[in-house]
């Protein structure tokens, strides 16, 4: 969310899908209510530090920490939000003053607060707790709208996977160490994780399709799910066939871990320097594709979801239920959950993050390890594309099994980077975005550059060029200008030689 995008909400006004607080100092019970309100109807933005004329007043910044900290406390209470729901605040600073932002997406089942139904009316929370009939037209929107939401009233407890239940408990507990669910029964976590569902029209009761894919055991899931299978192949040399494949139909739990193997087994890893830690572009990538093709696709349609390793890019497909079509821009979107229920139990085994991040992640690795942007195309096929060319193997066609996605860059190429026997020939007119850049910038420059040195004596240009975002022009001049402050030194030739940081 950018400052400009919080002003066209203030200039809207509030309405069905916007909401001021002002909050200055402490957080408001009305907070919750239209949290609640907005996850059963469309979803919505929520300002934080805005009066209800829409003027900022500005949040407290001295407590803004802990205001956000206690709202994602009482969102994971389920005695406050049931379900609980995992929203996190984001700071805005406008003008001079600070507004937190919440966007909260609808919710596939009903939510309640304080132990009541809110239903969003214009710009109103209304507590429809009370009447049969709403509250009946709420349950009927949602379960009609979901296919998650399926109940299956004769799968019981004797179908589930109970060591599955069991890694799950663990996983949200390594995650969260007050975790609600380490100390629960199967049953009791089925229903905090909104697993186990009620229909208010037909008066159904039972596990639900998300419970069935996420602990059911395969002959229960190929029942109920018959259409439910993720292709991964993997296309070199023949790109008609298939180099190798695997056909995954089991739970979405084990299924994560089977095609994660697959694209390790298939691909090399490089460690870069983001935000001054060494982190594997190649697991990130991954991750972020797999939980999508898990996560948001639709269970109700036997189109094949595919994840498919070529040469020169990858790319994954899988049926959607989508409200619009097109390329998505991570800079101006607004998240859509296909499957909140699913989504929300990634989210606490530390599988996925925060709804939104994974498309602003899958940009921001794509462009740190090939410098190009990735395709995510939205339609009643969810199309995802990671171009993997221009980058030292990825050119390979395909000889080597192990090149093709994030092989990185082959130490033995011209680094070009300057070794103390410079001509002359650079006049300081750098012509990169950074080139007059002084002060603290270039402080943090020079602190990444040597910190990636401290890493790999042996990087070149090219590697830096992608860890930084500069250009190699401007790079070159930095590490002279750190040569002639004897902060850092060349042991070798310009071919074959090294850098070393002197401490």
């Amino acid at each position: 969310m950018t400052p400009d995008n919080i002003k066209k909400l203030l200039n809207e006004g509030e309405g069905l899908i916007v909401e001021y607080k002002k909050c200055v100092s402490e957080l408001s019970s009305s907070v919750y209510e239209t949290v609640c309100s907005f996850s059963n109807r469309y979803g919505g933005h929520m300002l934080l530090g805005v009066n209800d004329n829409g003027e900022i007043i500005g949040v407290d910044s001295l407590v803004a920490r802990d205001m956000k900290k206690n709202f994602v406390s009482m969102l994971s209470n389920p005695q406050k939000i049931s379900p609980p729901l995992l929203l996190e605040p984001e700071e805005i600073e406008i003008d001079g003053r600070l507004v937190l932002y919440v966007y909260v997406p609808a919710s596939s089942q009903v939510q309640l607060c304080s132990n009541k139904i809110f239903d969003r009316v214009g710009d109103a929370d209304v507590d429809i707790t009370k009447s049969t009939n709403l509250v009946a037209d709420l349950y009927g929107r949602k379960s009609a709208a979901y296919t998650e939401r399926e109940i299956f009233p004769y799968v019981t407890e004797n179908e589930l996977r109970l060591d599955l239940v069991e890694r799950a408990q663990r996983m949200a507990f390594s995650e969260n160490r007050d975790h609600p669910w380490k100390d629960m029964s199967v049953m009791e976590l089925m229903k905090s994780a909104g697993l186990y569902d009620e229909d208010w029209r037909t008066g159904k009761k039972g596990i639900n399709l998300a419970g069935i894919l996420l602990f059911c055991k395969d002959d229960v899931i190929r029942s109920c799910a018959p259409g439910y299978e993720t292709d991964a192949l993997v296309r070199r040399k023949n790109i008609d066939r298939y180099d190798d494949r695997l056909l995954v139909g089991t739970n979405l739990i084990e299924a994560y871990d089977k095609l994660m193997e697959f694209i390790a087994k298939h691909t090399l890893d490089r460690f870069f320097l983001v935000d001054n830690q060494r982190v594997s572009v190649r697991s990130w990538i991954a991750r972020e594709l797999v939980s999508n093709i898990l996560v948001h696709r639709e269970y109700s349609k036997s189109f094949p979801a595919k994840i498919v390793i070529e040469s020169d890019y990858i790319y994954a497909e899988n049926w959607s239920r989508s409200n619009k079509h097109g390329r998505i821009d991570p800079s101006n979107f607004t998240p859509d959950p296909k499957n909140p229920i699913i989504a929300r139990f990634f989210l606490n085994i530390g599988r996925a993050d925060k709804l939104g991040s994974g498309v602003r992640n899958l940009y921001k690795y794509a462009r740190i390890y090939s410098g190009s942007e990735p395709e995510l195309l939205e339609g009643d096929v969810f199309k995802t594309i990671l171009p993997l060319k221009g980058i030292g193997a990825l050119g390979s066609t395909g000889d080597s099994p192990d090149i093709g996605f994030l092989s990185g860059i082959d130490d033995a190429e011209d680094t070009s980077l300057p070794n103390g026997n410079d001509n002359g020939n650079d006049n300081g007119n750098d012509n990169g975005n950074d080139g007059n850049d002084i002060g603290n910038e270039l402080k943090k420059s020079n602190a990444v550059i040597l910190d990636s040195i401290r890493n790999k004596p042996h990087i070149t240009l090219d590697e830096l060029v992608i860890v930084t975002g500069k250009s190699k022009r401007t790079i070159s001049r930095e590490m002279k200008e750190m040569q002639t402050a004897g902060t850092l030194r060349r042991i070798g030739a310009a071919r074959g030689g090294r850098w070393e940081v002197v401490e």
